[in-house]
């Protein structure tokens, strides 16, 4: 089991790459706190978790407030003892060039996809410290490394999570943190599925990516998995693309 015993947060667990990750996570020994919102979905998820005899609780997080992330972080500490691993996941996606986007969508964009990952790494961090060591990924996207249409706040905030997972890989190398972000291209998610409403929308979008398929939400969880485990031990700063050749050209 590639990470046999770690403690793992994983936020936007309740559905989609996080639950998926989380499920992968648990069946590779990892013990799991799904981070959501959504209830419902987390609660599913950790069912689903220990169904198949894995460790994992529900922690409902709003991860644009710093009250909850640190109440995340001390139920993970008063849960399980430590803290090894943190995926920062959660994420939306407003699709609206700038003239187009109203001031709050911008500021909820950077807020759930950016700002967030700050939180959590603030106050995740001083406990791996504590702990001599630990792993942070970050999902990014393949608008984090190229531009896209009708994508102002996405795309900034992405090229954020970019840019700042290099920096804390740096601040905290000598730490023995490492610090990398995914970045994906199109997933067969639950929430893709629901707006792509015919065979030709799905083909155009898949026809983008040069293995001309969308990616499966398990490709970008073993990625992730790959970048939290040992098995990545020389591995940081890195801003790695699972996208079918679409960052290639």
């Amino acid at each position: 089991m590639r990470i046999s015993e770690k403690v793992a947060i994983i936020t936007g667990a309740a559905s989609g790459i996080g639950r998926t990750t989380a499920i992968l996570f648990a069946k590779e020994g990892g013990k799991v706190i799904v981070a959501d919102q959504n209830g419902v979905g987390g609660n599913e998820t950790v069912d689903m978790i220990r169904s198949d005899g894995g460790q994992a609780i529900f922690e409902r997080v709003n991860v644009t407030s710093a009250t909850d992330i640190q109440n995340m972080v001390e139920t993970t500490i008063n849960t399980y003892g430590k803290l090894n691993i943190l995926v920062n996941n959660a994420g939306i996606a407003i699709r609206l060039p700038v003239v187009d986007l109203p001031e709050e969508d911008w500021d909820r964009n950077i807020d759930v996809n950016l700002k967030s990952i700050y939180l959590s790494s603030k106050y995740a961090i001083p406990r791996m410290i504590e702990n001599k060591g630990g792993s942070i990924v970050n999902i990014a996207s393949i608008y984090g490394i190229v531009g896209g249409r009708i994508r102002a706040a996405y795309t900034a905030s992405k090229g954020g999570v970019v840019n700042l997972t290099r920096s804390m890989a740096l601040d905290y190398a000598l730490h023995k943190i490492r610090v990398n972000c995914v970045c994906p291209g199109f997933v067969n998610t639950p929430l893709l599925k629901n707006i792509l409403k015919t065979p030709e929308e799905y083909q155009a979008l898949a026809d983008l990516h040069p293995m001309g398929r969308l990616g499966d939400m398990l490709e970008i969880a073993q990625g992730i998995l790959y970048l939290a485990s040992d098995a990545s031990s020389f591995v940081t700063g890195i801003a790695l693309p699972i996208d079918g050749g679409y960052t290639a050209g």
